[in-house]
């Protein structure tokens, strides 16, 4: 299995959820990033498995160093 691609609007919505940036999601995917970032670790993959890019991108935000870089390319925004 393969990591699921991250379109530039979902790299928008995690940069948003971590300051650093995007934009602003509806109230659905705020509530859901908020749910995904408290989440243990069991939760969180029941949540990505149902929200795979959003879980991917979130990972990548919190746990890669380059994460949000990386989310900031995939979105087209300058590195901050």
């Amino acid at each position: 299995m393969h990591a699921p691609t991250i379109t530039p609007e979902t790299a928008w919505h995690v940069l948003w959820h971590y300051g650093r940036g995007g934009c602003q999601p509806g109230q659905f995917t705020q509530r859901l990033m908020d749910a995904m970032d408290a989440a243990d670790e069991v939760n969180f993959h029941i949540l990505a498995a149902t929200y795979p890019e959003l879980g991917a991108a979130m990972t990548a935000a919190k746990n890669d160093p380059n994460g949000i870089a990386e989310l900031q390319r995939i979105g087209g925004q300058a590195a901050a």
